[in-house]
């Protein structure tokens, strides 16, 4: 470990690399060896038969594995096959995974550690969302959709959210030629189950609800309001209607008096409301995420 860092901080200073990245990957390099002892796992890895190295990396990673709730009722041929390509990879505090709009080759599956993922809806004005990934959760799901999606082009899918590390995180990956061989597998498993698994911890689709349940609401309020404007409406025409008497006219002209003060108080208000209320709406109002075709051919 001293001779890699002595041979790291030469070549850093030779690059004139700034003390803000020096130190980050210092820290990473420190993590690294922390968890394989400078062992390079996956070179050793390559050089072993095929089925030895099957058998160690079933060991390595089978029981990660079955922590995420998408791989939990695969077969064991399957499981074999993911453990095969599946790739371990280790990153620090504040390390940045991926920018919202780049394009995304790799999924990722987290085993430890906590993660941030952050969405601007494409770079809309007043839009914000924000999650915590935690081990179980993965990101990167828009590879899934364009790998199960047998007309998609050789383009890569752009990001939609930005994710970035709150911790130390020990994750797997998956490259996007990896997932196209895995999405073929997919289909052999139950597509109903698979689909309602996917949406629950698919951090698009989690917005994309969020997002809908707000609209719903503040539909409702609006709705609410208007049918209390009109009780109130029908109340005073029913009063005036019904008035006889001076003195039941006094009432109603009082009555009216104070639902005309009212309304204009409310229309004020609800002017300002609503001149802010079009400028959230259209954020509130994500289109729904595509979503992948995990029904096998010719159901």
């Amino acid at each position: 470990m001293r001779v890699k860092r002595r041979d790291t901080e030469q070549w850093m200073a030779h690059r004139l690399l700034p003390e803000n990245l020096k130190g980050r990957i210092l820290r990473h390099e420190q993590y690294r060896w922390q968890e394989t002892r400078g062992v390079d796992e996956e070179g050793l890895l390559m050089n072993l038969p095929k089925d030895l190295r099957r058998e160690i990396k079933r060991h390595l990673c089978l029981s990660l594995l079955m922590r995420v709730p998408m791989f939990e009722n695969m077969d064991e041929q399957l499981l074999d096959a993911m453990c095969d390509r599946l790739k371990p990879m280790l990153y620090t505090e504040d390390s940045c995974i991926i920018r919202e709009g780049d394009p995304v080759n790799e999924m990722l599956f987290v085993m430890r550690g906590y993660l941030e993922s952050m969405t601007t809806n494409g770079g809309q004005s007043g839009f914000f969302n924000s999650n915590v990934l935690k081990g179980g959760d993965f990101c990167g799901e828009e590879l899934l959709t364009w790998a199960l999606d047998p007309a998609a082009v050789s383009n890569l899918p752009s990001s939609t959210r930005t994710v970035k590390t709150l911790s130390e995180v020990e994750a797997f990956v998956l490259r996007a030629d990896d997932l196209k061989f895995v999405a073929t597998q997919f289909r052999k498993l139950h597509s109903k189950q698979l689909q309602h698994t996917f949406r629950f911890y698919s951090q698009q689709w989690r917005t994309w609800a969020a997002c809908f349940i707000q609209a719903a609401w503040h539909r409702y309020c609006r709705k609410k309001l208007e049918d209390s404007l009109f009780e109130k409406e029908k109340r005073l025409q029913a009063a005036i209607v019904s008035d006889d008497s001076t003195k039941l006219s006094l009432g109603a002209a009082l009555y009216a008096s104070r639902f005309a003060g009212n309304m204009m108080r409310i229309l004020r208000r609800n002017a300002t409301r609503k001149a802010r209320l079009q400028e959230r709406v259209p954020a509130r109002l994500l289109q729904k995420p595509a979503e992948p075709n995990f029904f096998a051919v010719g159901e």
